[in-house]
């Protein structure tokens, strides 16, 4: 099967064309909006083209002669509203009609409550703007698929971990700052899914007959909790255990200047000017912007630095808060899905890859 990658050059689309290539399961066309985006898949000898997940006449055109197409791109709250609706009219318009979307766990907040499974009713009062623009977009391109007759399927994975993944790299970091960070012992269900098991969810999407066609959770078979996944990472760094702060109440949650600042860029009204404004204004916007978000700070010699403090985010607080087991079972009686790579496995090679990347081996 000739199978499109959309975001071919991101954390999860590169790893699908590795596998997809490698293995010889699927023929890959890797499709990025600009050239410079083909580094990392360039040492393969790969049809890549160029398409804007945006514009519908870019991304038909990047589609013809593929069998399915993969939509692994991602964007701010605006953007990922849109892609669907580009996403399946590019497809009809390529004449493909297996279109696999990367949704995504988070439509049911990161923190669902007990019981949850593809059933479950979604909407858009989450506290964090990309999870209600992940329920209007996963919304939105099942409409699509069901207008343009495509067989769609929507794959919601939650906390995607493996080599160049920001779980592994920024909890290293945290750790070796003295920023990381566990709420009570550290009980919360961390509902992981290796990015190969990733891969092998897309490849059954892929190979299920049309009236498989829907949302899926998908997950590792083994559920642990985030004080046993910060314990590994730790351990593999030399980093004591102990020096994990433990967090009892959490802060309340308001909007930073950035967060404000990037809201107000994705709205729709904001958007349909910026093309209109010219490079060079927008360059001394975005210069200006970043003085007022980030302020330079005055360094003082003179002043006691203070102790290192934990690193809370309203995703990780709200994740961490978890007490559901995401299931699979769906994925796994209808597309035939089952986890390839166990956890012990997978944060072994994770960690290997970090330690690779760093220089360490």
């Amino acid at each position: 099967m000739k199978v499109a990658i959309i975001g071919a050059n991101g954390f999860i689309g590169t790893r699908l064309v590795e596998l997809f290539h490698l293995t010889g399961r699927h023929t890959v066309v890797t499709v990025v909006r600009r050239a410079a985006s083909l580094a990392l898949t360039a040492r393969f000898a790969l049809d890549s083209r160029i398409g804007d997940a945006l514009s519908v006449p870019s991304l038909s055109a990047a589609l013809a002669g593929c069998d399915a197409v993969v939509h692994t791109a991602i964007g701010d709250p605006h953007q990922i509203q849109r892609m669907p609706t580009v996403l399946c009219l590019a497809a009809a318009r390529a004449g493909v009609r297996r279109v696999v979307y990367l949704s995504s766990a988070s439509v049911h907040g990161q923190a669902p409550v007990p019981g949850t499974s593809e059933d479950s009713p979604l909407h858009c009062h989450h506290a964090i703007d990309y999870n209600n623009a992940k329920v209007r977009a996963e919304r939105i391109f099942f409409w699509e698929c069901a207008r343009h007759n495509l067989d769609g399927f929507a794959l919601r994975p939650s906390v995607v971990f493996g080599p160049r993944s920001r779980w592994i790299t920024d909890l290293a970091s945290d750790l070796r700052r003295n920023q990381a960070w566990l709420l009570g012992d550290g009980e919360g269900i961390c509902n992981t899914l290796y990015v190969d098991n990733l891969v092998e969810a897309v490849a059954k999407s892929l190979a299920a007959p049309a009236e498989a066609a829907g949302a899926y959770l998908v997950g590792d078979a083994e559920c642990g909790t985030w004080g046993n996944f910060y314990r590994q990472v730790a351990t593999s760094l030399e980093i004591d255990c102990s020096t994990i702060h433990r967090v009892i109440h959490l802060p309340n949650f308001q909007r930073t200047r950035q967060e404000n600042v990037a809201r107000l860029i994705a709205s729709p009204a904001m958007q349909t000017l910026l093309p209109a404004v010219p490079s060079r204004l927008k360059q001394m916007g975005k210069q200006f912007i970043a003085s007022v978000v980030h302020p330079a700070a005055v360094a003082d010699s003179w002043q006691i630095q203070p102790a290192p403090t934990p690193r809370i985010t309203q995703e990780l607080a709200l994740l961490q808060q978890c007490r559901w087991v995401l299931s699979s079972d769906r994925a796994t009686n209808r597309l035939g899905y089952r986890p390839v790579v166990n956890f012990s496995t997978a944060i072994e090679r994770s960690l290997a890859w970090f330690a690779f990347a760093e220089g360490r081996l």
